[in-house]
């Protein structure tokens, strides 16, 4: 299989899409205002052809902040695309749209990956979306993008997952995460005074949760935003750590990017040599799949803007770019199979 990528800093669609023919997959990412025209001038473009989108700035060697960008797959790929609508509300309504694109795509596990695009509530629509993925043992890579509507085969949905299906006639696919934080010194909390639908956290050990952050961290109400980026919260699950982002200062509590639940234990972490955890996952991918055709990730806003403010970014960039051909999106949370994380990576693999 063959990926393609394009991009306009402008916002010219066509430009993006020189050179693209007969592709079987489209992704498009997109900027808020002009997303729904990209979404028209796509599927005027390439009819019939499977496409999701979503309003997120893209990549490849280099970054489109505010402008349009389209991944595609060609050449040795089956590719199905379609819609969860009311994900806010109940999700699983229409998971038999995805159990019968399963079906007719033929999906396993060692050549089938599963890319979405949500617009919110994303816990809930990955634990929806895992429901049908798990019986074929099928991995799953995406994220959130922004003003809380996505595109999926040339029409607009709100409050919906967009999801693309990619089976790779030519080899394996595999799904991985990167994590560049550890855990910093012994510090445990036990969280209450919750508020799931708002994801606020407003105690930790039965202290305020703002005030703990503070007293620990030596840092001002002002600076727990970008504080943040070097120290986020972690909750263990086994042997994985879900990384929590901190959204806002809400009074004494604090607002997440992910849901923190009453009596949830969760860790402070701190920022790991993340140059050195990057070339592990690159020599790890290397060792995995020493013939790489493409490999698709997507990157937190808050890994982007730290790898931005330490002058890291193109120089990963130019690292990720040894695997292949490597193209992203930027999102506001990640997803990797059914975990919903903040500031990671993930990213699927081509054979």
């Amino acid at each position: 299989m063959k990926q393609f990528f394009g991009m306009s800093q402008r916002g010219d669609l066509r430009e993006a899409v020189r050179g693209l023919n007969n592709p079987q997959l489209i992704m498009l990412m997109s900027n808020s205002s002009q997303f729904e025209k990209h979404v028209r001038e796509l599927e005027e473009l390439y009819p019939q052809v499977p496409s999701i989108g979503c309003i997120g700035m893209c990549y490849d060697t280099n970054v489109a902040e505010n402008g349009v960008g389209i991944v595609a797959f060609l050449d040795g790929v089956k590719a199905a695309a379609n819609v969860l609508e009311q994900v806010s509300v109940m999700p699983i309504k229409y998971i038999r749209r995805l159990e019968d694109d399963l079906q007719a795509l033929g999906a396993s596990r060692e050549d089938t990956i599963c890319i979405d695009f949500c617009a919110g509530n994303d816990a809930c629509v990955l634990t929806t979306i895992h429901t049908a993925l798990r019986r074929r043992e099928i991995s799953l890579v995406g994220g959130t993008g922004d003003a809380g509507k996505v595109s999926a085969n040339g029409k607009i949905y709100p409050d919906s997952v967009a999801y693309a299906l990619v089976k790779n006639q030519g080899g394996r696919i595999k799904a991985y995460k990167e994590n560049i934080y550890q855990k910093m010194g012994n510090y445990q909390f036990i969280a209450s005074n919750t508020d799931k639908a708002r994801y606020i956290m407003g105690a930790l050990n039965g202290k305020p949760a703002k005030q703990v952050y503070q007293d620990i961290l030596h840092v001002t109400e002002k600076q727990i935003l970008t504080q943040t980026f070097k120290n986020p919260f972690g909750k263990i699950n086994g042997d994985e750590t879900c990384i929590i982002s901190i959204k806002d200062v809400q009074g004494s509590a604090l607002a997440c990017f992910r849901q923190v639940n009453d009596s949830d234990v969760l860790v402070l972490l701190e920022l790991a040599d993340y140059k050195k955890v990057v070339k592990e996952t690159i020599q790890k991918i290397h060792k995995d799949f020493p013939k790489r055709s493409a490999v698709f990730s997507v990157n937190c806003l808050f890994r982007y803007k730290l790898f931005s403010e330490n002058g890291y970014m193109q120089e990963y960039l130019k690292e990720m770019s040894t695997l292949g051909p490597h193209a992203g999106l930027v999102g506001y949370g990640e997803h990797y199979n059914n975990q919903f994380v903040n500031q990671s990576m993930t990213c699927v693999v081509f054979e």
